[in-house]
């Protein structure tokens, strides 16, 4: 019962008919026979979810409205997925929402719409009257940066409808939002007015990097110039024994050991002529050169 009674309060709104519209000459009443009926073939897939949207911010895209005063709101995507900054500001008007969003006074705010659901009736058909202007539309575009609602109707039906509002909003590339409380953000308005706001989103799909960038193969560098050392050195001198090293990673207990053993150490750099005093040993330590 109470399922029937709200699909009765929220059934779809008509736009005015060439029957009921007084303001609508002959010319214009012909211009609207004359246009092909939209086909079903044709008419693109509304954006398919919850009607009354209860559950759906648990599957689409969310993004954020976040305020000058620091309130943040997330709510659920159905336009244009583009974070956007502007004023805040909110309207009372319970249909026409096709007017209110072509309307240039609007030209860079974030329109509220105090009217519980949106979108029932879809979006109508771009004819022109007689004076070669929008017939349904207040501007040729989309004026509001973006569209803040309450609740957004996914399935919309009207004869005059050529497809949905979130179709019509990814289209013109406003960014819109539902399942906000908008009675709170009408009441903020009222008692500060207009505020600044911005609508920011967090990526969707995250994607993955070349396997080149994720998956490096270390060989490929050279890691022998990276451990190496820059300047000969030389370890227990004056020992015995004469002990040339070619630094390829050398470690400093292998040197400890020959200075214990009495010998004297004198390492080089890795591509270094090996020069020493005659009867001196030459010793190539490097576990990088035989790592492979």
């Amino acid at each position: 019962m109470f399922i029937s009674l709200l699909c009765l309060a929220f059934r779809p709104v008509p736009l005015p008919t060439t029957r009921h519209a007084a303001a609508v000459t002959p010319n214009v009443a012909q211009n609207l026979r004359s246009t092909p009926p939209v086909m079903d073939s044709e008419r693109p897939e509304a954006f398919v979810g919850s009607t009354f949207g209860s559950t759906s911010a648990l599957f689409y895209r969310q993004g954020t409205l976040v305020l000058e005063d620091g309130t943040r709101l997330r709510g659920v995507s159905f336009g244009y997925e583009e974070s956007v900054s502007g004023e805040l500001v909110f309207t009372t008007g319970m249909v026409g929402y096709p007017e209110s969003l072509t309307d240039p006074s609007y030209r860079g705010q974030l329109l509220v719409m105090t009217y519980p659901i949106v979108g029932n009736y879809g979006v109508p058909i771009d004819a022109e009257d007689e004076f070669g202007l929008p017939m349904f539309f207040e501007s040729p575009k989309v004026q509001v940066a973006a569209l803040i609602v309450a609740d957004y109707s996914h399935h919309h039906s009207h004869w005059n409808s050529q497809r949905s509002l979130s179709q019509w909003l990814t289209q013109q590339r406003v960014p819109a939002l539902y399942g906000i409380d908008t009675r709170l953000l009408t009441k903020k308005i009222r008692e500060k007015g207009a505020l600044k706001a911005y609508i920011e989103f967090e990526d969707a799909v995250s994607l993955p990097k070349p396997l080149s960038e994720l998956f490096v193969d270390v060989n490929e560098r050279n890691l022998v110039a990276e451990v190496s050392i820059t300047e000969p050195k030389v370890y227990g001198e004056g020992n015995k024994y004469k002990v040339l090293a070619l630094d390829c990673g050398i470690k400093m207990n292998i040197i400890r050991s020959l200075i214990q053993r009495d010998c004297q150490v004198r390492i080089l750099r890795p591509h270094a002529r090996p020069e020493g005093p005659r009867g001196s040993f030459f010793l190539y330590f490097s576990e990088l050169a035989c790592r492979r």
